[in-house]
Parts: structure tokens; sequence; C-alpha cells
């Protein structure tokens, strides 16, 4: 397995591929056979954020179908695939109001606050996936992306967009269909480039508007129609910075569900110096060196934060200072 794919949300590799049962999602039959499997599990999702459980937020908070939790759905079940421990399930319980919901941190960039149910014990809460990304094991992680990603999409498109009627789920969550024109649509991920641009000894970093205080990360930006992944690695450097930039490679893949991207990391040698940045796009943008580059991954630069553990800029930044970019 290349050390690319030990990325968060990037699975178990190869020799531990998940069986996301696509061949079963259509099958009412084979769907009501694994619900009753004793050993099938649901994880809720609330507003975007995943069940966690135990004291150290290591682990998803799998409830049993009958769980009265899973009472609250706003919808199906949404199939997430077969694991060695039996089938695993999503349930979007969004319509649920805890107390003291505090709307204004839900609508943050990160959302600090917690969210425990009633009929859960006090070590399960739903938390910011951000947050507990890194200390998932990795197909606890993928299905929690998973699980947060289609949830989201469902939200998102509840209507036609071909003639605007209300649409309905279907295959298990992984298609929503037009009673009214017959059309049919399905779950995707944008094509995300984040670039690692460095010029000799020093990597660009970049810092957009609302985030923490501190934080820098890598450049990225959305593929436009009709782009290939290397095009789109210059535009967006140059737009946002005025760098120019020579050769591309792919280094890395990560699925994102905040709310529903495809990451794909590349490095991105530097033809320029001079920084000029798009206040529309950046607040700052600045070079730094390697070794201060070491100082910040630590924790004790006194002006920048680095990215976030279990993020691809983090991997990617590691995985450069140590050398070790396959």
């Amino acid at each position: 397995m290349r050390r690319a794919e030990t990325v968060t949300f990037g699975g178990g590799g190869p020799g531990r591929r998940l069986d996301r049962g696509g061949r079963l999602r259509d099958d009412p039959g084979e769907l009501a056979l694994l619900c009753a499997d004793p050993r099938a599990r649901a994880l809720p999702v609330w507003r975007g954020k995943p069940l966690i459980a135990g004291p150290a937020r290591d682990r998803l908070g799998w409830l049993a179908l009958d769980h009265p939790v899973l009472a609250l759905a706003d919808d199906d079940r949404l199939f997430l695939g077969l694991d060695e421990a039996g089938p695993r399930f999503a349930v979007d319980i969004s319509g649920w109001t805890p107390p003291d919901l505090d709307a204004a941190a839900l609508a943050a960039f990160y959302d600090p606050t917690e969210q425990r149910h009633p009929a859960l014990p006090p070590d399960q809460l739903f938390a910011e996936l951000r947050g507990v990304m890194a200390a998932l094991s990795r197909r606890e992680a993928e299905f929690a992306a998973t699980a947060r990603a289609l949830a989201g999409w469902h939200v998102s498109h509840r209507f036609c967009s071909k003639c605007g009627e209300r649409s309905e789920m279907a295959e298990a969550g992984w298609r929503r269909s037009c009673p009214a024109c017959g059309a049919h649509h399905f779950p995707r991920s944008d094509p995300v480039v984040i670039m690692l641009v460095t010029r000799g000894n020093r990597l660009l970093l970049g810092r957009s508007p609302g985030w923490p205080a501190g934080m820098y990360s890598l450049l990225a930006g959305f593929v436009e129609p009709g782009e290939t992944i290397e095009a789109a690695v210059r535009r967006e450097v140059a737009e946002e910075t005025g760098i120019r930039v020579g050769a591309v490679r792919y280094l890395a893949s990560q699925p994102w569900p905040f709310p529903s991207s495809l990451m794909l990391g590349c490095g991105a040698e530097a033809e320029s110096d001079e920084i000029a940045i798009d206040p529309a796009e950046l607040e700052d943008a600045r070079w730094i060196t390697r070794e201060r580059m070491v100082t910040v991954m630590a924790g004790g630069d006194p002006e920048i934060t680095g990215a976030r553990p279990g993020s691809i800029a983090r991997f990617l930044i590691e995985h450069w200072l140590a050398d070790q970019l396959d």
C-alpha cells in the first residue's frame, strides 16, 4: 500500500477495502435481510455530527437498529456497506432539537459544542467530525465520512433539479428519484485541488477569512469544468497569490465530507517569489522555511498554527518535512 493511502478517510488500503455493497442497494429483499441481521448497526448523524463513543472519543457510536434514538430519523436508513462485524447503516436524526441549542456555534467554521441525547449513555455524544477524525480507526473514519457526506447530500437535494418537484430516496440512500418526471439523481463529490507549493526550502501557506486565529494551510480550490488537475493548480495559485507554478505532480487524495469534496493533493514547483494576494480569496499568504515549518507543526510558533490533524494539508506537509512524498 502506498503511503498516500494512509490519509484520514482514505480507508484501509487494498487489503482492507470496504465492501460498500453496491450490488445490494436496489434489492429490497437483500436489504431486508441485512436489516434483520442481529449484527446490523446504524450510526446516528445529527446536523452533520456523527455519534462518538468512549472516554477517548476515538470510536463511533453504533446503535442497534431498534434503538429508540433511531426512531427520530428524518428519512430512511442509508446503507454504508458490509463490515467484518456486520451490515452498517447511517440514520439522520437532525430533526431532533437538543436543549440549549447554540445556533451561532452550529454556523461557525468549527463548531466546538457537543450534544447529548437523554436516551444515550454519558460517554456518547454528537461531535464535530473535524475534531475527532484523526482519532478514529481507518475503517470508522471512512464510515463517518461517508455517513456525513451522504446525509448532507439528501438534505440539500430534496427537490428534483430537472422539474422542481420533491424527489424520493431510493437505492438505500444512493439515489433520489423524481416521481413527477422520472429523473434520477446520484450523490457526487466535487473535485478540489490542494497544493503543496514549494520553492527551494520554502513552503507557500495561505489564510482564508473566517478561519480560527493564526490558522494557515495549503492553498486549495475547486476544479472548473473543462479543466485538468494541473491547470487548476496553476490557475488557483496564480489567482490567489500571483505566484507562477511550473511542474505539477499528483501526490494523494482524500474524501473530505465538509460537505462533499474529493481533495486532490498535488506538489507544485513555484517559478516566482513575489506574493500578491487576492483579498476576495485570502486574508494573507506567506513563504515559510522548512525549519520554521517544523516549529509550526510542533505547535511552538507564536504567529502560525498548522493545519488540523487528519486533514490532507497536514498529511502533505508532514511528509514533505520528512522527505517521504511518494
